[in-house]
This record gives C-alpha cells, sequence and structure tokens, in this order.
C-alpha cells in the first residue's frame, strides 16, 4: 500500500453511510450485471468496479468530483483516491 500521508483526500476522506441498495444503483436500474462494488466516501452512493461493463463508480467521481472511493465487498476494507491514483488499506 502507498503512504497515505501524501494524499490529503484519503487522510481526510469522509464516512458517509451508503445507499440502501442491493447492488450498483445504476446497473440495478438498467438491468445489467456487475463485478465488484464501489461506495463513494463523500455521499454513499454504490457504484460498479472498472471491472464491470458499466464502470458506474468511476462515472459518479466524473459528475461529482468526489474522490475516494472504499471497496464495498465483504472482508475488504481499501479505499482509492482517483484524484491521486492511491490505495490505502
Amino acid at each position: 500500500m502507498t503512504n497515505v500521508q501524501n494524499c490529503p483526500h484519503l487522510t481526510e476522506a469522509e464516512d458517509v453511510a451508503p445507499y440502501q441498495t442491493e447492488g450498483c444503483e445504476e446497473c440495478l436500474q438498467m438491468g445489467s450485471p456487475w463485478v465488484h462494488l464501489r461506495r463513494c466516501t463523500s455521499c454513499g452512493h454504490i457504484g460498479c468496479c472498472d471491472s464491470s461493463p458499466n464502470r458506474h463508480a468511476t462515472a459518479h467521481y466524473r459528475q461529482t468530483a468526489h474522490p475516494v472511493v472504499q471497496s464495498y465487498e465483504p472482508g475488504e476494507d481499501w479505499r482509492w483516491c482517483y484524484v491521486d491514483e492511491m490505495i490505502a488499506g
């Protein structure tokens, strides 16, 4: 893992509760599958990862500029900063 001190977004990331959803919000609306889920730490949006066909977590970042997502997979506790392209776990 990287030194999160080099990324203020990771060290200052909020921890908003996730939306109440059964999966990627946009994929559920479209009827599309996903691979893994990511939670926006700024607003709680649940989106699919970049290995998923629609990459909704990254699309959410591009639309909102919310910089940090956290894995929303059981047993995983890492975060990713889109701005600095750094991971912390």
